[in-house]
Parts: C-alpha cells; structure tokens; sequence
C-alpha cells in the first residue's frame, strides 16, 4: 500500500511535469470518441456484407453507449476504494480483449456483444481519469487541465472517423480494432509508468462504497451543478443526432460536404475550449460560464431567426452555440469537483453518467418525426440556454462554493 506522504510527493511531481501527466490524461479522455467514432465509416459495409439492416448494425453504437454509461456508475466507487491505477489496468485489460474479440467478429450478434465488453472496459478511462484531476490539480489549475483535455475530446470526434475511413481506404474493417488495441496498450504502458494518485484510499468495503451515491444525491450542491451542466449539453447531443437531416434532407448537401460542416461544429468546441485557456487568465472562472450560457442563448434566437435560409445560416447559430459550450465546460467540469470533498471517483462518475443519459434524451427527442428540425433545435437551445443562465445566477447568489 503507498504511504499517504509518498502519494503526495508523487502528485507534486505530476503537476510540476505537466509534458508527462498531461498526455496520459488526454489519452484516457479521448477513448470514448475514439471507440465510438472510428467505427461509423464502416456501418454501412457491414450492413451489406452480413446482409443485416443498418438499425441492427447501429446496435454495435447504441449498446456501446448504454453500456459505458452504466459502468461509470460502478469504476467510481471502486477507484475510491482500491486506488486509481488499479481499477484503470484492469479496465484498460478489457478493453484490449474486447478490442481484439471484436477484430475476429464473423457476425452482427458477435460484434455487438463483443462492443459491450470493450464498452465495460473503456468507461475507466474517462471516470477515472477525472477523479486524477481532483486528486493532482486543484482550483484554477485544474481547470486549466480540464480546458486541454477538452480540446481533446473536441479534437477525437474530428480525427476519428477520418482516421476509420483512411484504414478502410487499405485495410478491412478489422484493423479499426486492432489499432484500438494498439492504443488501449498505450494506455496501459502509461498507466503502468504513472504512480498512484489518490493518496487516502477508504477502508470500507465495496458494498458499502456503493452508498458513496447516496452521499452525492444528498449534496443539493454537486446535484445542482450537474444538472445545470448536463442540461446546457442538451443542444449539442441534440445538434450531433439531427445534423444529418438537417444538412442532408433539409439542405440537400451530399454525404460528404455535411461531413465538413460536422467538422467545423466539432472545431467550434475545441476552439471554446482553447479560447478558456487564455481567457481564464483575465476573466474568472464565473463569468466565462456566464458568458458561454448565455451564448447558447443566443446561438438559439439565430437559429429560430435566420437558420432556415442555408446550410451557412445555421451552422454559424450552431457555431455559436458549441464554441460557448466548449468556452463554459472546463470550468463548469471543476465547479462541480468543487462540491465535493470526497468520492471524487463517485462525483466524476455520476457526472458524465448525467452528460450521457441527458444526452441520449436530447438524441431521441431530435429524433422524433419533426416537419422541421431547425425551429425544435432552435427551441431546445434557447430554452436550455435560458434556464441553465438562470439557473447559475441563481447558484451564485447562494453563494456555491467556488463561485466567489
């Protein structure tokens, strides 16, 4: 067991190297998109070569991300029971199987079981690596860590199907796995070199860890924050699930040209994220958050306004509404570590179990049989960005710790 005081020796030399931590947080942060988007140039292939319909070949998407959501909710607890390292490796030894099982999949039942159990082994990548924020870094630094790796979860969704389409373009669809393979191994020689950074394990046992979640439900606080930060994604889950009737249907853009206007929304995100890096050294952490809520806000009266005339009359509305999301994340991210004192792998679980399931609501809602999407998703924007606005002014008036 490492000793409390070597643990934080060690997490002193993390931050002061940020070139070696920074990379491996990155990594892990980005193994969600990278499984998920590397995938979809090849669903309509497999469709033809195993003569299944494209809604049974999107199962090997919808069952990944019901899975990883649910697992969140259990590497949390775990990872404040045993350490950070530990659950990760094991995690991360999954998924590599998995990855491997999937490469070898001779059929659609196969390959979406196989998807479950690389699904189950990726979500300690992004819960744990969270909680390692909290346990590292602390106020504005942590939230300046938070602001890189959200420019890499902005970036992974842009590389990722490119990256699926350049192998495809060579190779079979099975080498998609096996480069995942390839990168869960990196993932674990980086662990393996990475010391443990949570320096007080709990000596309860598991079943009782579990409870960690009613401690979070009955903290109004954390509760609060995570509902006004899942509800201002709304928009963007909503956007990513409607862009292709929009811009396909609607527009009549080709396949490929709506594929650029995917990309120019993606680069919207890491551009906020980036635009918080240099902004927060001038403007506190509140403000940016008021700034980016309130620009969903108006990203939504454009849209209802102007998003009907073209493909560019909407996507620069849209533009507006992610980069301001990719502007308040970071530190809308940190505020709600800030609620918490312990079971920070709890808190980070349940927070990105909150961002997916809210997230899936918004795909299914934008997904109904609307005559037009654009005014609904203008709707959902300015709606959510009115509320969420209100919301954080009404936290900060009660004073939230780390809002002064």
């Amino acid at each position: 067991m490492y000793s409390h005081q070597k643990i934080d020796k060690s997490n002193e030399k993390l931050k002061s190297n940020l070139k070696g931590t920074l990379p491996l947080l990155a990594l892990l942060t980005a193994f969600p998109a990278m499984s998920t988007d590397m995938i979809l140039p090849a669903v309509p292939s497999l469709a033809e070569m195993w003569n299944q319909p494209l809604s049974v070949i999107n199962l090997i998407l919808v069952c990944f991300f019901v899975t990883y959501g649910f697992s969140l909710l259990f590497y949390g607890p775990i990872s404040d029971r045993f350490g950070r390292r530990r659950p990760l490796l094991a995690g991360l030894s999954v998924y590599i199987a998995a990855s491997m099982l999937c490469a070898f999949a001779t059929n659609a039942p196969m390959l979406i079981g196989f998807r479950i159990l690389q699904a189950a082994g990726a979500a300690a990548s992004s819960s744990i690596s969270m909680a390692m924020t909290k346990d590292i870094f602390s106020g504005h630094e942590r939230e300046r860590i938070l602001a890189y790796t959200a420019v890499i979860m902005a970036l992974a969704p842009m590389i990722a199907p490119v990256l699926g389409g350049w192998i495809l373009t060579d190779f079979s669809w099975q080498w998609i796995f096996l480069i995942q393979a390839v990168m869960g191994v990196i993932g674990i020689i980086g662990v393996l070199r990475f010391p443990e950074t949570l320096s007080r394990v709990s000596d309860l046992p598991l079943s009782r860890m579990m409870h960690s979640y009613g401690r979070l439900l009955f903290n109004p606080s954390y509760i609060a924050m995570v509902l006004v930060m899942s509800a201002s994604l709304f928009p963007l889950y909503s956007f990513i699930a409607g862009s292709s009737a929009i811009y396909v249907n609607g527009f009549g853009l080709s396949e490929q040209k709506y594929s650029y206007f995917f990309a120019f929304n993606a680069l919207a995100l890491m551009v906020g994220s980036f635009s918080c890096l240099k902004l927060s050294r001038s403007i506190s952490s509140g403000s940016l958050m008021t700034i980016g809520f309130a620009g969903v806000f108006l990203g939504g009266v454009f849209i209802l306004l102007t998003g009907q005339h073209g493909p560019w009359s909407f996507a620069l509305p849209m533009f507006l509404i992610t980069f301001s999301l990719g502007l308040s994340r970071p530190p809308s991210n940190n505020f709600v570590l800030e609620q918490v004192d312990r079971d920070a792998g709890s808190a980070s679980s349940l927070l990105i179990f909150c961002y997916f399931t809210l997230g899936a609501v918004g795909m299914w809602f934008i997904s109904l049989d609307w005559a037009d999407k654009i005014p609904v998703l203008g709707t959902i924007a300015l709606s959510c960005g009115a509320m969420v606005l209100a919301a954080w002014f009404i936290l900060q008036k009660k004073g939230i710790k780390g809002a002064a």
